[in-house]
């Protein structure tokens, strides 16, 4: 693996420095460690790294990391190109979300893995030379329209593998500007995911535009993605631009690209190849710079398999691919992520709540949240407005129990794929019946024969 770069470690232990100097010397260009916080600018002034390794905490004893907030906000002040990441043996929840909403790229919890730190570190030299980069070529400018990035829960939440993994891919490509697929079930975190890259990224001062493309009726496409002139159709009173002209300079996400209809598939082919959009109404062809990050929880490859999808919108659209990975898979992340909302909520709705039982925690794990994070987030906030609610909902554990007594049993294997089905594509019929692989009107049929 090759890290290359420049790397200051702030630490007040010498057994900490001295261990990340043996280890990261050989993948580096160079390494500076100091004991202490205070000559932290000046290093930054004469040795210019690439990513500062930050401790959290630099008085004994002290585990609350209120000195690493404060360094990273005189760290990004002095530099808003900085890159830093934080190590802390005393590891929280709401510490990790803190930490990466200051400002930070990522978390390393002491003692670390060898392996996933030198990820980490090649993926944010990656990361600070796009910055650095992008803003030599002044693409920072003053006038520039910021995005709301405040969005609860836009950071991942988790120290399992998978998303460990996740984390580290995710920010070696943000610093790219290759169009990304995401794929994964409903609920598993995709529209968080592209909010993360494109913060992550060189484009983060710029807008990020969301299009949910199953939401917009083939009639409006046109009218909604490009946007139109005063008097193009009847009730166009005045111009109005479209999403791509608003995501210009930042990140275009359409997510559900599964439900795009050919016609539809063909004129977003166009604007990905040239980069420009013509306004319904006009001749006149508007050049934009747009990052593309679209989403799914199709299998897109069988939809061109079946002529449903046009395989060379596939390809540009996967230049990279990044499969999100369900909730069931990331062990106790669930209850990382439970208590996560469970203090949300409780803020939110002003209660308070007591921490979650070992019995709770037990019925936690034990689900498998088909709805994945959505579902385990509306399941805590339910909880918080009700606590004397099931948990999870009884309705939801009885469904998961009948489905693993009657796995053998073809007809109810029918009925629950169905249902299934039906969930994934909030009751999309049509997408319904391709993830089932048969047509609408065999499904029509079966949803009839089994009462659904």
């Amino acid at each position: 693996m090759e890290c290359k770069g420049k790397i200051l470690i702030v630490d007040d232990n010498e057994d900490i420095l001295l261990s990340l100097n043996m280890l990261l010397r050989p993948w580096t260009d160079a390494v500076r460690a100091i004991r202490g916080p205070e000559r932290i600018i000046e290093f930054m002034d004469y040795f210019h790294p690439d990513v500062i390794l930050l401790d959290m905490n630099f008085k004994r004893d002290s585990m609350s990391g209120e000195e690493g907030y404060e360094w990273l906000t005189r760290i990004l002040e002095h530099d808003p190109t900085s890159v830093v990441i934080f190590m802390t043996a005393y590891v929280s929840t709401e510490k990790t979300v803190r930490a990466i909403k200051a400002g930070a790229v990522d978390f390393i919890p002491k003692p670390w893995e060898n392996k996933r730190l030198l990820e980490t570190i090649h993926a944010a030299v990656d990361l600070k030379r796009s910055r650095v980069a992008m803003q030599n070529s002044k693409a920072y400018e003053t006038d520039a329209v910021i995005p709301d990035d405040n969005i609860e829960g836009v950071n991942f939440i988790g120290e399992s593998q998978p998303m460990r993994e996740l984390r580290c891919r995710m920010m070696r490509v943000a610093s790219t500007d290759a169009n990304i697929l995401l794929t994964g079930e409903n609920g598993s975190g995709k529209d968080v995911a592209a909010h993360e890259i494109h913060r992550m990224s060189a484009r983060c001062k710029k807008p990020f535009v969301s299009i949910d493309l199953g939401c917009i009726p083939e009639s409006l496409f046109e009218s909604e993605i490009f946007g139109y002139e005063k008097g193009a159709f009847t009730g166009a009173s005045s111009a109005k631009a479209g999403r791509v002209e608003l995501a210009d300079g930042g990140t275009l996400f359409l997510d559900e690209i599964g439900n795009l209809s050919l016609a539809m598939q063909q004129k977003l082919l166009t604007v990905i190849d040239k980069r420009e959009v013509s306004r319904v109404g006009s001749t006149k062809v508007r050049k934009v710079d747009i990052r593309i990050i679209a989403a799914t929880n199709a299998n897109l490859a069988d939809y061109v398999a079946k002529g449903c999808f046009r395989e060379d919108l596939l390809y540009r659209l996967n230049t990279i691919e990044i499969h999100l990975p369900p909730l069931r898979e990331r062990g106790k992340d669930i209850l990382l992520l439970a208590r996560h909302f469970l203090n949300m909520y409780a803020k939110k709705y002003k209660v308070d709540v007591k921490d979650l039982s070992e019995d709770e925690e037990r019925r936690l794990l034990g689900y498998t949240f088909p709805g994945n994070v959505r579902e385990l987030q509306h399941c805590m906030e339910r909880w918080v407005i009700d606590p004397g609610s099931p948990f999870p909902s009884e309705e939801s554990m009885h469904r998961q129990q009948d489905v693993l007594k009657e796995t053998l049993n073809l007809e109810q294997l029918e009925c629950n794929a169905i249902r299934r089905a039906l969930e994934q594509c909030n009751g999309n019929m049509s997408m319904a019946a391709e993830l089932l692989g048969i047509t609408r009107y065999a499904l029509y049929r079966k949803i009839d024969k089994h009462g659904i």
